[in-house]
């Protein structure tokens, strides 16, 4: 018997489904895999209460915010850390709402107040962090009155709420503040927001978040912890014979640069001010893309003796000398496929001792075609380097398909399924 759905019926099990689409309405922000694929995979591995489920990649927290859901204690792994805020925060349902909608007036009042002071002295950001965000990613005026919400959110800082308002701030400002726009690659719109109700916007973003906190506080709240961390280093991370599945989506090796996709809040929320502390950041990722490949790195030892891989990596070289094509970031195509493969080795050999016997994995990846036309099957490759570390491949699931904007070919997103027996 699974434990999964704690339902007396079936009007029961709906209603738990209609707030299920509740709790992923408050805060979409890094797109992932869909709630529900997550509640598959916990009933077919049945998953109750007195277990724990991992997501190393969790991103703003999706499987974990389901296994809270049912009682299911879980831990996240997230290396971006305006990410693990996120994950962090929509994790933690015991806020008092009607205290931080108080709190969040105060700031908006006093907010308010010193914006008018300013009048048209423009606060802006150092030279060094416009640096560090694509160009126009923000207009000057709501520039001006996000810095002076953030700095009264400072003053009046208290712990208790201080995740929830940064969330907010965060969520808002990419998609209210900003100029940004998403599609594969993060972008600048035309036409420029010249002004925002910048204050405004966030505190009915605070309370929207703190009355569905309250509404999701009422469930059982079992156990959720986020690290910031690499999740290639779980060793450091996790307790020996602690998890009993994971449920994850790593990055698919492609050239997309996800620490693009949250540039602006890092520096706003003060997580990156510098180069030095970008790379920083960027060398706790997977090794996905060519922005983030650095001299130092060694994870293709963990690949070295895997022909598929090594042929692969082979084959993108040989088509970029044919093509002629001379560019630093695509001399580095095939370097990325092996890091990129190493890593999940590495991670996979790391995660061994921390799982119970009979421990079941659900990995979430994609094929891609970015280098050269050149087909990446995420999926098999990657049951491959799990059979050749021990792990049983039970099976490998299609999830869906979309369309290469390399290729125009239909592309298998996956579900790779293995099982380790300890």
């Amino acid at each position: 018997m699974s434990y999964v759905v704690q339902a007396k019926n079936g009007a029961e099990l709906n209603r738990l489904y209609e707030e299920d689409l509740l709790i992923h309405d408050w805060y979409r922000f890094v797109l992932s895999y869909p709630p529900h694929l997550v509640q598959s995979y916990l009933r077919r591995f049945d998953i109750g209460v007195k277990k724990c489920v991992l997501d190393p990649f969790c991103g703003t927290g999706t499987t974990l915010v389901e296994c809270k859901k049912y009682g299911i204690s879980s831990v996240g792994i997230e290396a971006n850390p305006v990410v693990h805020l996120m994950a962090e925060t929509k994790t933690r349902w015991d806020v008092d709402a009607t205290a931080l909608i108080n709190h969040a007036d105060t700031i908006a009042k006093e907010a308010f107040l010193r914006v008018k002071k300013h009048g048209g002295n423009l606060k802006t950001l150092t030279e060094e962090q416009h640096d560090l965000i694509i160009k126009d990613s923000i207009s000057p005026v709501p520039l001006h009155k996000a810095l002076i919400l953030l700095e009264v959110m400072d003053e009046f800082h208290d712990a208790r709420f201080i995740n929830y308002e940064k969330t907010a701030f965060a969520k808002q400002l990419v998609f209210a503040f900003s100029n940004l726009k998403f599609g594969p690659e993060v972008g600048v719109n035309k036409k420029k927001k010249a002004d925002v109700d910048v204050i405004d916007i966030w505190l009915e973003q605070v309370k929207e978040m703190a009355e569905n906190m309250a509404f999701f506080g009422r469930r059982k709240n079992a156990s959720s912890i986020v690290h910031l961390a690499d999740s290639r280093d779980v060793g450091i991370t996790l307790q020996p014979n602690s998890i009993d599945a994971v449920i994850t989506s790593p990055p698919y090796p492609n050239e997309k640069d996800y620490s693009r996709t949250t540039r602006l809040e890092s520096v706003l929320l003060g997580f990156i001010s510098s180069k030095k502390d970008l790379r920083a950041h960027k060398e706790r990722l997977l090794r996905s893309n060519t922005r983030n490949v650095y001299a130092s790195d060694t994870d293709e030892k963990w690949i070295a003796n895997n022909g598929r891989v090594l042929e692969l990596a082979a084959s993108i070289e040989r088509k970029r000398i044919e093509l002629e094509k001379n560019s630093g970031f695509e001399k580095l195509y095939h370097r990325v496929v092996k890091l990129y493969f190493g890593g999940m080795a590495r991670h996979l050999e790391e995660l061994k001792p921390k799982l119970r016997s009979g421990a079941k994995l659900a990995y979430v990846v994609g094929d891609q075609a970015s280098y050269f036309r050149i087909l990446i099957q995420t999926g098999e490759i990657l049951a491959d380097i799990a059979r050749n570390l021990g792990y049983d491949v039970l099976n490998i699931d299609l999830f869906r398909t979309r369309l290469s904007t390399a290729t125009k070919d239909r592309l298998r997103e996956e579900v790779v399924l293995l099982q380790w027996k300890g």
